[in-house]
């Protein structure tokens, strides 16, 4: 991390996960571990417990965000939510192209894109997603992939507005497999992901922007993680589940 040049931020994504008494207990339980913290914490959490969380977390120096937006303001898109209703809510943040969004529900890097602007024009802050395929890896084309991700879901994004995106790199084959990049491959890629900004929108933006690593971070292996000059911070599942094990990622940031 390079705190001088940009913010550490650690956001948990809950995912599929938690009834509203559970959400409140969670993160009546994360408040105290983390109020010292020298990074921004966040949870993202499922739409049905946004209200309970964004209750609990008044006062604390707790963010929320939500899991997903849909690109139209509003319509006849059943089952859908629009960025307009999470900012409304005082929902700060929310994630956009997570690769199970992508893998199971039809995510496109155009819908990505879509979604992303949408985000930004309702005032929300969006923690973009993109990660190679295990065979991408193995191809040797990660570097092509996540470089072409990133430029297609930020057509159109303009330099002012990317000063609200942060961008996570998820190889899409340490998502909830146990498996990790090591800290090296982890940092190989974020670079990559800095230079593609650099070409888009300058050093300086590209300096200025935060970039987390999202696959299988852990209390074990946060630290090493955070550590690498361009990986500042992170996108937690399992671990943002557990109030001692997401205290512990914020507090390797806090010192990273």
């Amino acid at each position: 991390m390079n705190k001088a040049l940009r913010k550490a931020v650690i956001a948990g994504n809950w995912k599929m996960n938690k009834t509203r008494p559970e959400a409140k207990e969670l993160v009546e339980a994360i408040k105290p571990l983390v109020a010292g913290a020298g990074c921004e914490v966040v949870a993202c959490v499922p739409f049905t417990n946004l209200e309970t969380v964004l209750e609990a977390v008044k006062g604390s120096n707790v963010k929320v965000g939500a899991e997903n937006c849909h690109f139209e303001k509003s319509g006849a898109f059943t089952g859908e939510i629009s960025a307009d209703m999470l900012a409304e809510m005082g929902v700060e943040y929310v994630i956009i192209g997570h690769s199970e969004r992508r893998q199971y529900f039809g995510e496109t890097d155009e819908t990505v894109n879509k979604r992303t602007r949408a985000a930004l024009a309702a005032g929300l802050k969006v923690i973009l997603c993109v990660g190679e395929m295990l065979a991408d890896r193995e191809n040797g084309i990660t570097d092509e992939l996540v470089a072409m991700q990133t430029k297609i879901a930020l057509k159109g994004v303009t330099a002012e507005e990317l000063k609200n995106v942060i961008i996570a790199y998820e190889p899409v084959w340490a998502i909830g497999t146990g498996k990790t990049a090591t800290a090296e491959q982890a940092n190989e890629v974020c670079a990559v992901i800095r230079a593609t900004l650099a070409k888009l929108y300058g050093k300086e933006a590209a300096d200025a922007t935060t970039i987390q690593y999202g696959g299988s971070m852990n209390a074990k292996n946060a630290a090493e993680l955070v550590a690498q000059p361009d990986v500042d911070g992170g996108l937690i599942g399992g671990a943002s589940l557990k109030a001692p094990d997401f205290a512990a990622i914020v507090e390797a940031a806090t010192k990273g």
